[in-house]
């Protein structure tokens, strides 16, 4: 519905079609009085595309860009990239376990091979599987994401969870159990109604930058929290998946699950709201968010590479 703002500015809100996301189009008015508003441009047919002209995104891609290409371009990076993608790997799937309730020391995770049991093990044996998982399915992903989430969920579940659950999106009245995040719940039907949308998004083709991409599969997936259990763990690893399918990290180098956690599960959820609520100011906010998470990996994968320079590691 429009409304008249200040400086004879009138917003229309308008949904990417099957998305659930909402983008505001800010169309200046002709007149305040007695003046005949301009027709409205025709809806993008890359949405995805439109979330990069909101204010400071360009900043936050052209920022993460520049740190990416610092870390590919350390000399470390030139004989030894095998070892800093297994670092990475490691120490993305430590921090997103920690986001989902399970904040384990580096070396406690290092050093563990008892990831059977319930609770807090089960929680990082899940994000060592996802991790590993990831890279076998950049192909897929292209094909067909949602094959994908149901992959992941299934790696995920690991034989923990009731088999009719798993790898399929939830029905009903199904409970989800997702710690630490507290948003309102879509119904089944809405999932599903915006599962397809997202993936029909995705494969349609966007000019897009992959930090734009990648934080929308990410906030979307969990707004949407769409199977009973590890919502988290699968959003967090589908983002790992653009990332280094759209080409900015292709050595998996640059884990944003570490700027995720760094920033604190408080900010993430903040930052989530604003993503939900679906105006220009929250889904900026997200994606700025996903972008510093973006360079805090970097950091942390270029005090990797220092560390094996000196050779500390």
């Amino acid at each position: 519905m429009a409304n008249l703002s200040a400086g004879g500015l009138r917003e229309e809100d308008h949904s990417f079609e099957g998305s659930g996301l909402v983008v505001r189009r800010v169309v200046l008015m002709a007149g305040i009085s007695g003046g005949t508003p301009p027709e409205p441009p025709q809806a993008s047919n890359d949405p995805l595309a439109s979330l990069a002209s909101l204010p400071g995104v360009a900043d936050s891609v052209d920022s993460v860009r520049k740190a990416v290409d610092r870390v590919y371009g350390h000399r470390v990076m030139r004989r030894r990239s095998i070892e800093i993608t297994a670092e990475a790997a490691l120490r993305g799937a430590r921090a997103s376990a920690a986001l989902s309730g399970a904040d384990w020391a580096l070396e406690e995770v290092r050093r563990r091979t008892d990831f059977g049991a319930g609770g807090e093990p089960r929680t990082v044996g899940a994000a060592l599987r996802l991790t590993a998982e990831a890279g076998q399915l950049l192909s897929v992903w292209r094909q067909s994401p949602l094959r994908v989430l149901a992959r992941l969920h299934l790696v995920a579940a690991g034989g923990g969870v009731d088999d009719e659950t798993v790898g399929r999106p939830r029905q009903g009245a199904e409970p989800v159990d997702e710690p630490l995040v507290e948003l309102p719940l879509p119904d089944a039907d809405e999932v599903a109604g915006r599962l397809d949308g997202l993936s029909r998004l995705l494969l349609a083709g966007t000019a897009a930058p992959a930090l734009v991409t990648a934080a929308v599969v990410h906030g979307e997936l969990m707004a949407l929290r769409p199977f009973g259990s590890y919502n988290g763990l699968v959003a967090r690893t589908a983002e790992r998946i653009v990332l280094v399918g759209s080409g900015l990290d292709p050595k998996s180098i640059c884990p944003a699950e570490v700027g995720h956690a760094e920033q604190g599960s408080a900010a993430y959820t903040a930052a989530l709201q604003g993503y939900v609520s679906g105006t220009p100011e929250g889904m900026a906010q997200w994606i700025a968010h996903c972008g510093r998470a973006v360079e805090l990996g970097v950091r942390e994968s270029t005090a990797v590479c220092e560390a094996l320079q000196r050779g500390a590691a």
